[in-house]
């Protein structure tokens, strides 16, 4: 959420970044870049949509390079959530009060086209690898979920028909890339939601964009419209609360699997890797609370690595109303907050 309004870069963005590189993390995910001209999911997205934008990305692959970390770019279609020309997808599906236009299967080859070409523009400004977002109820997800998808032609009904898109964008950005480009992918794999994609069709999900030749599977729960309802929040304040999901693809794929949520301290990450239920641990709130996280952890500083506060949701509140990102559990930890206590 550090770009303008038009995507472009800013000096904050880009120092952002430049400290994520220089944490100690092993590689920088840029988030949620738009693979479209108007079809965002905030109103501060950094894009990927035209040449133009792709000075833009070359700056922030650098500053993550500049750490030592290597550089990933996630690019996005927001579906269901966009907001400038509004929520698309494969069915109508109601989400906000505000009803999804489907898009026709013209529409939908173009957008296969338009995720190879904003993929190829990160490959050119020097990104080590691509992450398709496939999570969140985002497009990609909602094409899978028996939920939102209700068509009845090649790209719904059966879980084949309801994978058939992701995989022809994991076909095209692979094709576009070369082979041996990684390409990862950000899998959705309980919405948790009534009526909603889950468990069993996750690990054959898995298995599919394994074929298709993903270099791993960073995996979730949850969407927009399961996150606040109350036994996900429950959930959700739960150390390492995705973590069970990991272990369910990690048993059906043979290609790194990604774990994130909530891993608040150093004890937890290890005991994730020792359990085998991930290959690779993802850091979030955790890295935006604490950018040292990582450095704490290696010099056996555990102590004080500053936590991420259970109930707390501006970071996400403040995107969500088009403004960047800010951390509000470090007021807690400054000595003008605890005066003001």
């Amino acid at each position: 959420g550090y770009a303008t309004m038009e995507g472009r870069l800013t000096p904050y963005l880009v120092e952002h970044y430049r400290m994520m590189g220089a944490s100690g993390l092993a590689m920088v995910v840029v988030e949620s870049v738009a693979v479209t001209a108007a079809d965002m999911g905030s109103l501060r997205t950094i894009r990927a949509h035209d040449d133009e934008y792709i000075e833009d990305l070359k700056q922030l692959a650098q500053a993550i390079h500049e750490g030592g970390a290597l550089a990933c770019c996630q690019i996005n279609h927001p579906g269901r959530f966009a907001l400038l020309s509004g929520p698309v997808g494969p069915s109508p599906v109601e989400v906000s009060g505000m009803m999804p236009r489907e898009l026709t299967a013209p529409e939908i080859r173009e957008l296969v086209l338009a995720y190879a070409a904003a993929a190829r523009r990160v490959k050119q400004a020097g990104f080590d690898m691509v992450e398709l977002h496939g999570g969140t109820g985002y497009l990609l997800a909602s094409f899978i979920s028996p939920r939102t998808n209700q068509r009845t032609d090649a790209y719904g009904g059966s879980l084949e028909g309801r994978m058939r898109f992701p995989l022809e964008v994991l076909e095209a950005t692979r094709e576009a890339l070369g082979q041996e480009f990684p390409v990862g992918y950000r899998f959705l794999v309980n919405e948790w939601l009534p009526g909603g994609f889950e468990p069993p069709e996750d690990q054959a999900v898995a298995q599919a964009l394994e074929r298709g030749g993903v270099a791993y599977l960073s995996v979730m729960g949850g969407t927009y419209e399961s996150f606040f309802l109350p036994e996900v929040i429950e959930r959700s304040a739960q150390d390492g609360y995705m973590s069970d999901l990991a272990g369910r693809i990690k048993q059906a794929v043979s290609v790194p699997v990604v774990t994130a949520g909530r891993i608040t301290n150093p004890a937890l990450a290890e005991k994730i890797l020792d359990e085998d239920q991930a290959d690779l641990v993802g850091l979030a709130r955790m890295i935006l609370t604490d950018p040292e996280w990582v450095q704490k952890a290696q010099d056996g500083r555990e102590a004080e690595i500053l936590e991420c506060r259970t109930g707390c949701d501006v970071c996400v509140t403040q995107v969500m109303s088009g403004q960047g990102v800010v951390c509000a559990c470090l007021l807690y930890t400054s000595d003008a907050a605890d005066e003001l206590t």
